[in-house]
């Protein structure tokens, strides 16, 4: 029987969405080669439906060299042989449609691995039919790079080849040249591969690095970022990509009229849709209102806001506010976490003792924020960031900068669903790829399954619970004026329904003071929390959360 999920066959289905995030190397391993496989996906695709969710986003699964773990892409239109065949995806897709899940696909558009045909022939000659297709420079007179732009994964973003005698651009691994979207043949081409899959019946696509396709025609120089007038300090001192502000290899005004070209393509078939990756520093909002704006590009996309270790009411309310004052008419998709960043729940909670709490009220938080929602598998288990050796890490970025920073394989382990079996069920090979900690096997699914306190079924109930208010879809949210700046207080508003949320993100207790117009309140239950109301003020706990319906 299929689970009802909602909106399935509306055209805004994305609107207001909860799309739950698979990494398909850590999913579920159903060959015993230690690595998670499609077939893993199609087997553990109740376990998704049951959380309540409308969709779910597939990191890579194409055929990649795996240099940087599937987004070096080699072949678009093809399953690596790791993760099985197109035949699987298929059964996957149609098991995911019967059970009343949209399925979303990473395209990784902006660049592609060095071993895909394209780039095997464009670096043979400046004269063959592919020569224009990559970023491709001559030299300075003193033979150093074109420019200084840097690579976000640690010195210059350009490697030079020896039979082209030119440099080529790489905004990440040498091995990942970047595509030049200034050449139409190169748009017509990933366009195809698009189709390819909107053939094949995917329901939308996470564009990776939304805002990388066009580079500067003129390759000017980034210059450096202005130092913080509050710390007096740069952004980041780990990684030199942050030192610069960059201007020029990204978010250039061409992409505009190619993400209008792409939008034009979706639409061409019936319910698709797109959500953006967008990292563009303090630029972040202001790019993604123009990639959203219009009805005529993006859907909708995400940013970085809050995917660092603020957990704060008056962050977020800066950062929500933020996005409502800059985008007019475009969409958001909220996420505490996902395959890049270390797992919230390590972030925001300060004690081991109260992560549970901080796993409950983060999801309650982001559920009835205005806009679509990205859950990444295993945080409806409370995961933390695994603590993982050197010589177990497979992350590029991880290696080259430790131990300054340890890298993302710590939010990419095995997905726990059996705590009695090795690798707590996720293969029944001697060694997973990557080794899955004793506190994640504890939390296990089939320990959480049947507990009704379990972080897994709050996530569930508090799903539930979005669903069945209309306003926390796609309802206005309007910030409530309180004299405690350590309270998040807003109201979602939809026809009818007026819903007032208060979050105390603070570990000590706080009092809220309703205002007069809402003295007369109805308290709703809010799944894991009992908040008293006494004489018109609400008394929340450390970590607490109220709702009314006003």
């Amino acid at each position: 029987m299929a689970v009802e999920t909602g909106r399935v066959d509306d055209a805004n289905w994305w609107r207001g969405a909860v799309i739950y995030q698979v990494y398909p190397r850590s999913f579920q391993d159903t060959n015993g080669d230690g690595i998670g496989d499609l077939k893993g996906i199609t087997e553990r695709l109740p376990h998704i439906a049951s959380l309540g969710v409308d969709a779910i986003w597939l990191s890579p699964f194409f055929t990649s060299p795996m240099a940087d773990m599937g987004y070096d892409v080699s072949d678009y239109c093809n399953v690596d042989p790791m993760f099985g065949a197109l035949a699987d995806f298929d059964v996957m897709m149609a098991e995911a449609h019967r059970l009343g899940l949209k399925v979303i696909i990473d395209q990784v558009i902006s660049h592609t691995s060095d071993k895909h045909p394209w780039f095997i022939e464009s670096r043979t000659s400046r004269s063959n039919g592919r020569a224009d297709w990559y970023v491709w420079a001559d030299p300075k007179p003193d033979g150093t790079a074109p420019n200084n732009w840097l690579s976000i994964f640690g010195g210059p973003g350009w490697e030079w080849d020896g039979v082209r005698k030119q440099y080529y651009m790489h905004n990440f691994l040498t091995s990942q040249p970047d595509l030049n979207f200034h050449n139409p043949d190169v748009q017509a081409a990933v366009l195809d591969t698009v189709r390819f899959w909107l053939d094949r019946g995917v329901d939308g696509f996470r564009l990776d690095t939304a805002n990388y396709y066009f580079h500067d025609k003129q390759l000017r120089d980034n210059p450096p970022i202005l130092y913080d007038a509050e710390t007096g300090g740069l952004e980041s001192d780990t990684n030199p990509y942050s030192m610069q502000n960059h201007l020029y290899d990204k978010s250039q005004p061409e992409n505009i009229d190619f993400l209008k070209r792409l939008r034009a393509l979706l639409d061409s078939y019936d319910n698709r849709a797109t959500v953006g990756e967008i990292g563009d520093g303090p630029r972040s909002l202001t790019t993604l209102a123009i990639y959203t704006s219009g009805n005529d590009k993006l859907h909708m996309c995400y940013t970085f806001d809050l995917l660092g270790p603020a957990f704060s009411a008056g962050f977020i309310r800066r950062v929500v506010s933020t996005f409502q004052d800059t985008v007019t008419n475009g969409w958001v998709c909220w996420a505490f976490s996902n395959h890049d960043v270390v797992r919230h729940v390590t972030r925001f909670a300060e004690t081991p003792e109260e992560r549970e709490r901080v796993a409950k009220l983060s999801i309650s938080v982001l559920a009835t924020l205005r806009g679509s929602i990205c859950l990444y598998q295993g945080e409806e288990l409370g995961l933390t960031e695994a603590e993982l050796a050197f010589e177990d890490l497979t992350d590029p970025y991880g290696i080259r900068f430790w131990p300054a920073f340890k890298g993302r394989d710590g939010c990419r382990t095995p997905m726990p669903w059996d705590a009695e079996q090795d690798h707590a069920g996720f293969t029944t090979a001697g060694r997973s790829w990557l080794p899955v900690p004793p506190e994640h096997a504890a939390a296990a699914v089939d320990t959480q399954e049947h507990d009704p306190q379990s972080v897994l079924n709050h996530y569930r109930a508090t799903l539930a619970f979005r669903k069945a208010h209309p306003p926390l879809f796609d309802g206005d949210l309007t910030f409530v004026d309180t004299h405690n700046h350590d309270l998040l207080v807003f109201i979602r508003e939809k026809d009818n329904e007026r819903l007032l949320f208060a979050f105390n993100l603070t570990r000590e207790p706080q009092d809220f003071a309703l205002p007069t117009t809402m003295k007369s309140c109805l308290p709703i239950a809010m799944p894991g929390f009992e908040v008293a109301v006494e004489e018109g003020v609400v008394k929340l706990a450390g970590l607490d959360a109220f709702c009314a319906r006003v």
